[in-house]
């Protein structure tokens, strides 16, 4: 699939997080939105996997951290055949398959529930670790991170653990778009100097345009090829990425399109529209 054609489907990917958040009258939007490139990227081009096939022995495993923006795996899971697109618009529902944060046992396709966040690093490594015994290094290993969970003790006890492990077959994507629930990241609980505290750690570091696939397959790949170190992707976004209300707010970490906000609906209707007139220009561009 060519890096246009992945960009479409981050495209399609975006406008099902819209759709499927006022559907759910709930949710959160900033780190889904920013982070549809680098799922695009994942699920059409880096992971090896099968849809027909979940529980495939040969496929690559993705962890996903920050288990609240899931409405963007769920998007581009449907995107690439794992159930059907209209099934999305039962997130949140009761007895649905796509609760608010990922149940591994509900829905196919699924490596880990996710709920506390700090917890996916852990729980990557110790995949990649089993991989390693099982003599599958060709099996990798992906993990997803927002920044904002990066407060969390346990994610740099399992950045000790992957480096002293030499867990070369490990990549973390660290969503940096800055902001987490009461704020900005360097306001809240600074992070930086970021990259050097993880090269600290006995880990490779990339700092990459998140929004740019062709630098986030890149950088999965040269992944492959680092020996005996874990790698960490730091991928710069933009926070809701594709709505303009939203975007660099973090107002818009949980925010949602209840009842009450019939302005903020009418907003995301719009941003609807305006995503399929830009699919439609970019898709004719390219045929």
């Amino acid at each position: 699939m060519t890096t246009q054609q992945i960009e479409l489907k981050a495209n399609a990917i975006r406008q099902s997080i819209i759709e499927m958040l006022i559907a759910a009258g709930s949710g959160h939007t900033a780190g889904p939105m920013d982070l549809a490139d680098i799922f695009a990227a994942l699920y059409f081009s880096i992971l090896n996997h099968d849809p027909k096939d979940p529980d495939w022995s040969e496929r690559d495993r993705l962890i996903l951290s920050n288990g609240h923006v899931v409405p963007v795996r769920y998007a581009a899971m449907a995107e690439a055949g794992y159930f059907p697109k209209k099934e999305l618009l039962t997130l949140r529902k009761f007895g649905s398959r796509l609760q608010g944060h990922p149940e591994r046992v509900r829905l196919p396709g699924l490596e880990s529930t996710s709920g506390p966040l700090g917890s996916g690093l852990s729980q990557a490594a110790g995949i990649a670790t089993a991989l390693r015994m099982d003599n599958l290094k060709h099996q990798r290993v992906y993990c997803v991170t927002g920044d904002g969970e990066l407060d969390e003790g346990n994610i740099w006890e399992a950045a000790m653990f992957a480096g002293k492990n030499k867990l070369s077959n490990l990549t973390m994507i660290i969503d940096r778009n800055n902001i987490q629930i009461d704020g900005p990241t360097e306001v809240v609980m600074p992070l930086e100097p970021l990259g050097m505290k993880f090269q600290a750690f006995n880990w490779h570091v990339i700092d990459i345009d998140g929004h740019n696939i062709a630098e986030i397959i890149a950088a999965c790949h040269q992944a492959k090829a680092i020996f005996e170190k874990p790698t960490c992707i730091i991928a710069h976004t933009i926070a809701g990425k594709g709505m303009p209300a939203a975007e660099y707010d973090f107002h818009w970490h949980g925010y949602d399109p209840n009842g009450d906000m019939d302005q903020k609906i009418h907003e995301y209707r719009q941003e609807l529209s305006d995503l399929r007139t830009m699919r439609g220009k970019i898709k004719s561009e390219h045929q």
